[in-house]
C-alpha cells in the first residue's frame, strides 16, 4: 500500500547531484530500545552439569547465551547480514554434555519453497564466533510446532556424535562435530499427508478461518539419547536414542538400541495425540508431553506420559484431564529434576480460564500426585517488563528445571519468559516467585517508528504488542503498551509536524473490537483516547497520516479505501480519486496537504483539501523498469516504495524505491502537470529510509538508509542532501532484517532503527 501526489510540475536536480563516493565508515554505538521480551521465547537450554550455562533460542529473533556476570542475555547473531537474514530463526540449540563451551545452533525460519535451505552454526568458544555448515533442507525456526524440542542433540558419550531431526526430510547425524551431515536411511518415513486449507467463509474472522485450518505434524520434534552408566565406555557412542514424531494415529515414537543402526516403534505408545516435549529421569523414564496440535496452533485434547525404559511399560500421569466441548487444552513441555529423578514438571497449552488458565503442574513421586504451580499461589514481578501485567501467560511452552539447582526453573511464553528460585517452596505450601527471564532478549517487528519533535525521542508502532511512548530508551515504559485502546498489532504512528503533541496510531483490537483500532494523543502520548467513530465497522491497521496543524488525518485501513476526518475520528468520508490501498503522507508545513503514489501505474496523487480529494498526475522514473515490472514486487515493501516528505520544507519529496532513491523539488507549486524523479547514483537497493537533524553547519536535515550503497550492504547517514553517504554499522550489527529507520530532529546523528525479530535499536555516534 502506497501514495504519491506532488502538485504540479517538478523540476530535476541535475545541479545538487554530484558523482557519489564510496561510503567510508563512520564508529557508532548502538544499545537495544528497552522493552525486554516481547517475542516468542521457545526453548531454554541448559548445559546438563555446568552452573550457569544456559542458551535462549526464539522464533525469528536470534538466539542468545547467559552472561552471568552481567546477569542478562547476550545475543550471539548481530552479525547476521541481510543476505543471511532466513538464519535469524532459529530451530534448535544443542550444547556438548563434556564441552560447556561447544553449543551449535539449527538456523532457519521458514520451509517455503522461496526460503533458502537452512544451516548448523557450531561454536567451540560459547557462541562468541561460530563456524557454519550449509545443510540441504530447511528449518520452520518460526512454523508451527516451533516450541517443540529439542531437535538437535549431542551424543553425551561421544561429543562428536550429533543427531538432527526435520521437519520433512527425516533424521540427520553427524560424526565430526557438525561439520558433516547424513541422513540416517534407517529412520522410518515419517511423512505426513495434509490436507487443503479450507475455503474461506463469507462473514468469518480471521481467527474463526485459523481454527478451521488443518493440523499438521511438525515432523521429528526430538532426540533423546539414554545414557548407558557401568558397563558402557564412556568414549563410544550412546546405544539407546528415542525420537519424537508429530504424528497422530499412528506411531510417533521411535527407539534404537544400537547407536542408531536400526529403529523400531515403541509398543503401547500413545498414538491419539501429538508428541510436544520429552524429558529423561536418571532413574530410567521417558516422559513425554502431548497435544493434539504441534502449537502454539490451538490444542483441544492432550496428556502426559512416562514410559519405563527398562520394563516397556506405559503409565498415564496426566496431571488434569482436559474434557471434550468444554476444557479443551493440550500440554506442551515437561521436564525432570536431575538432582530428584522422580521431581517432574508438566506445563498446561491452551487451558481455559474457566479451568484455572495456564498452569504448571509439579509432582514429586513421579507423576502418581501434582500440584499446580500458578494456580497454588504463584507471585509475580513485572518490574523488569510492564507491558507483561495486562496480558495473561501466553504461549506457554518450555518449561525446565535447572539441573545444576533444584530452586531455578523457567518457563516460556510469548512474551519472553518467567523463572523462579524457590520452585521447592511448593513442597513448604508455600508460594513460588517468579521474575521475567528476557532481560537482554528484544524479539520485537517494529512496523513503524516515529521520532516527534516534541515528548517523547520515540514512539514505537510493535508488531503483536502493541506500541509504546519511549520517555526512557534505557528502561521499559512503566506504563507499558499504549493505552487505551490497547492493540495487537499496531501498523502505523504519525504525529502532526507543526503540532507534535498529536500523535495518532492504528491497528488491530488486543481485545477484537472493531471501534478499537484507531487511538490518538493531544499531549504527546501521556494519555491516548479511541476515535468516537471507525470509517467502517471492519476498518483495522493499514497507515495513518497526520497533517501538519493535527486538524485532518487519512486512515487508509488494511484491505479498503482511504478516509479521511477533520474532526477527531468523529466522522469519516471517503478520500476522493484516491485508489484503494495507498499510503498518505502528510506535508510537514502545508496543513492542507497531502501526497500518494502508486509505483505500479506510476501515477503520484497530491490532495489541497485536506485530504478530501486527491487529483493524479503521471510520473517517470529515469532508467526505471516498466510499470508491470515494478507492480509485480508489490507495493509495500517495509520502508520501501515509499514517498517521504522533508521536514520543515514544503512540497519536497524523496522516493525511496527498493532498487534506488529519487528526488523531485516543484519548480512551482501552483503549476500542474507531468512529475519528474531524479535518481541519486550509488543507491542500489532500499530497506527503509528516513530523515534526522541536520548536522552542525548544514540546514538540511540528515539522510538515512538501510539497503545498499555502492554495493556496500550496511545502514548509512548522508549530510549533504544524498551526495555522499558514510556507513554507520559495522559487520557485528546487522541485524539480519531491518525494514524500519528514523532520524532524531532534536539530536544530530540519533538514529533509530526496527528490525524483524530483533527488536529496536538506537545509535549515537561514538564520540
Amino acid at each position: 500500500m502506497k501514495s504519491y501526489h506532488l502538485p504540479a510540475s517538478l523540476c530535476l536536480l541535475g545541479a545538487l547531484v554530484a558523482p557519489a563516493q564510496l561510503p567510508q565508515q563512520t564508529p557508532y554505538t548502538w544499545k537495544s530500545v528497552q522493552i525486554v521480551g516481547g517475542g516468542f521465547v521457545d526453548g531454554v537450554i541448559f548445559h546438563p552439569t555446568a552452573p550457569g550455562v544456559r542458551y535462549a533460542r526464539t522464533d525469528m529473533g536470534s538466539a542468545y547465551r547467559w552472561d552471568t556476570a552481567a546477569n542478562r542475555w547476550q545475543p550471539m547473531l548481530d552479525w547476521v547480514p541481510y543476505k543471511d537474514l532466513n538464519l535469524m530463526g532459529i530451530e534448535s540449540i544443542a550444547l556438548d554434555p563434556s564441552d560447556p563451551r561447544r553449543v551449535y545452533l539449527a538456523c532457519g525460519t521458514y520451509t517455503n519453497p522461496s526460503t533458502p535451505n537452512g544451516a548448523i552454526l557450531r561454536s567451540d568458544d560459547s557462541g562468541h564466533t561460530f563456524q557454519r555448515t550449509d545443510v540441504p533442507f530447511k528449518f520452520g525456526g518460526n512454523e508451527d510446532g516451533r516450541g517443540n524440542g529439542e531437535r538437535l542433540v549431542v551424543d553425551p558419550h561421544d561429543g562428536r556424535i550429533l543427531y538432527l531431526g526435520t521437519r520433512h526430510d527425516g533424521l540427520w547425524r553427524s560424526q565430526d562435530s557438525g561439520a558433516t551431515w547424513t541422513r540416517v536411511s534407517s529412520f522410518p518415513d515419517v511423512t505426513e499427508a495434509v490436507p487443503p486449507a479450507p475455503i474461506p467463509v463469507s462473514g468469518e474472522t480471521p481467527e474463526q478461518h485459523w481454527r478451521r485450518m488443518p493440523v499438521r505434524g511438525s515432523g521429528i520434534v526430538f532426540v533423546k539419547f539414554v545414557p548407558t552408566a557401568g558397563s558402557q565406555n564412556p568414549a563410544s557412542a550412546t546405544q539407546t536414542i528415542y525420537a519424537g514424531v508429530s504424528l497422530m494415529g499412528r506411531p510417533n515414537l521411535f527407539v534404537s538400541t544400537d547407536g542408531g543402526a536400526s529403529w523400531q516403534d515403541v509398543a503401547g505408545e500413545p498414538t491419539k495425540y501429538r508428541p510436544t516435549r520429552a524429558a529423561v529421569s536418571s532413574d530410567g523414564f521417558l516422559y513425554i508431553a502431548y497435544g493434539t496440535a504441534p502449537g502454539p496452533s490451538r490444542m483441544t485434547d492432550g496428556a502426559v506420559w512416562k514410559l519405563n525404559i527398562q520394563t516397556g511399560a506405559w503409565t498415564d500421569i496426566t496431571p488434569d484431564r482436559p474434557v471434550a466441548g468444554s476444557k479443551e487444552f493440550g500440554y506442551a513441555g515437561v521436564s525432570v529434576d536431575a538432582q530428584h529423578p522422580q521431581t517432574v514438571i508438566a506445563s498446561s497449552f491452551g487451558r481455559p480460564k474457566s479451568a484455572g488458565g495456564e498452569d504448571m503442574f509439579r509432582s514429586t513421586d513421579g507423576g502418581a500426585t501434582w500440584k499446580p504451580i500458578f494456580g497454588g499461589g504463584g507471585v509475580y514481578d513485572y518490574s523488569l517488563a510492564p507491558y507483561v501485567k495486562s496480558t495473561p501467560i501466553h504461549w506457554l511452552f518450555d518449561i525446565e528445571i535447572d539441573p545444576t539447582n533444584s530452586d531455578h526453573a523457567v518457563f516460556t511464553t510469548g512474551y519472553g519468559g518467567w523463572e523462579t528460585f524457590d520452585l521447592t517452596a511448593s513442597d513448604r505450601g508455600q508460594p513460588t516467585h517468579w521474575s521475567i527471564l528476557a532481560t537482554g532478549i528484544e524479539e520485537t517487528v517494529a512496523l513503524e517508528l516515529l521520532s516527534p519533535a516534541q515528548g517523547a525521542h520515540l514512539i514505537t508502532a510493535i508488531g503483536d504488542y502493541g506500541s509504546y511512548v519511549h520517555w526512557d530508551l534505557d528502561h521499559p515504559a512503566p506504563e507499558g503498551a499504549s493505552a487505551p485502546p490497547r492493540m495487537g498489532n499496531t501498523t502505523g504512528v504519525a504525529s502532526a509536524a507543526l503540532h507534535p503533541e498529536i500523535v495518532v496510531r492504528v491497528g488491530n483490537s488486543a481485545a477484537h473490537k472493531p471501534g478499537e483500532n484507531i487511538g490518538y494523543s493531544l499531549d504527546a502520548g501521556r494519555t491516548w483516547k479511541p476515535t468516537a467513530a471507525a470509517p467502517t465497522p471492519t476498518s483495522r491497521a493499514g497507515t495513518i497520516a497526520v497533517s501538519a496543524d493535527g486538524s485532518s488525518w487519512i486512515w487508509t485501513p488494511e484491505r479498503e479505501a482511504a478516509y479521511a476526518t477533520q474532526d477527531l475520528g468523529a466522522t469519516w468520508t471517503a478520500a476522493q480519486g484516491l485508489p484503494a490501498g495507498l499510503r498518505a503522507i502528510a506535508d510537514p508545513l502545508d496543513p492542507r496537504s497531502f501526497y500518494a503514489i502508486s509505483l505500479s501505474s506510476l501515477a503520484l496523487y497530491r490532495s489541497s483539501d485536506g485530504g478530501a480529494t486527491f487529483t493524479a498526475h503521471e510520473f517517470t522514473l529515469p532508467d526505471a523498469p516498466p510499470a508491470p515490472a515494478l507492480s509485480s514486487r508489490g507495493d509495500n515493501r517495509g520502508g520501501q516504495d515509499r514517498i517521504y516528505a522533508t521536514p520543515g520544507r514544503a512540497a519536497e519529496l524523496w522516493l525511496g524505491a527498493f532498487d534506488g532513491l529519487y528526488r523531485a523539488i516543484p519548480a512551482d507549486p501552483q503549476a500542474s502537470g507531468s512529475v519528474s524523479f531524479v535518481g541519486l547514483p550509488g543507491v542500489e537497493e532500499i530497506h527503509a529510509f528516513g530523515f534526522g537533524k541536520a548536522a552542525p553547519n548544514q540546514s538540511y536535515p540528515a539522510l538515512y538508509l538501510v539497503g545498499t550503497v555502492h554495493g556496500q550492504p550496511g545502514i548509512f547517514r548522508s549530510i549533504d542532501e544524498a551526495r555522499t553517504w558514510v556507513r554507520i554499522n559495522d559487520d557485528q550489527h546487522q541485524w539480519g532484517l531491518v525494514l524500519q529507520i528514523a532520524g532524531d530532529p532534536r539530536l544530530y546523528g540519533r538514529v533509530y532503527i526496527g528490525t524483524h525479530g530483533r527488536g529496536v535499536f538506537y545509535g549515537d555516534p561514538t564520540l
